[in-house]
C-alpha cells in the first residue's frame, strides 16, 4: 500500500495528474483528464479550467469520488470542494509549479479558482 504523503511529494514533483471521477452511475469512471494540480501543505489540489462547468469538476463534485493517475500510480480518491482561505497559497503554488506557461494566468483567474477540488485518499490509503 502507498503512503499518501510519499505519493504526494512524487505527484508535486510530476506534471502528470489525470483525473477520472466517477460517472452519474457511481461506479463507472470517467474518462481520464489531464490537469494541473499542486500540493500545499500536504494536501493535493486541482482546478478546473473551464470552471465549475467543466464535465470532471462537476462528476467530481456529484459524486465525489473516482481515481486520479498521477506518478506512474492509480490511487482511489475523494474530492471535496477546495478551501477558498486557501487560494491565495494555492495560486503561488500554480505559479510556482507553471512559471513560465501561457496557460498560467487562467488558470490563476476567478472561475478556475472557484473550481478548486481537493483530493484525498479513498479505501484506507495511508495518510
Amino acid at each position: 500500500m502507498t503512503n499518501w504523503a510519499q505519493a504526494l511529494e512524487r505527484i508535486a514533483a510530476s506534471d502528470d495528474l489525470h483525473i477520472a471521477p466517477f460517472r452519474a452511475d457511481g461506479s463507472t469512471y470517467g474518462t481520464p483528464t489531464w490537469i494541473w494540480s499542486v500540493v500545499v501543505d500536504g494536501r493535493l489540489f486541482v482546478r478546473a479550467w473551464n470552471g465549475k462547468r467543466s464535465r470532471w469538476y462537476r462528476s467530481a463534485m456529484g459524486q465525489r469520488a473516482g481515481r486520479i493517475i498521477a506518478a506512474g500510480e492509480t490511487h482511489e480518491v475523494e474530492f471535496v470542494p477546495g478551501d477558498p482561505e486557501l487560494n491565495r497559497r494555492i495560486d503561488a503554488a500554480y505559479r510556482e509549479k507553471y512559471a513560465g506557461s501561457p496557460y498560467l494566468p487562467p488558470m490563476v483567474a476567478p472561475g478556475p479558482r472557484e473550481a478548486t477540488v481537493e483530493v484525498t485518499p479513498r479505501n484506507g490509503q495511508h495518510v
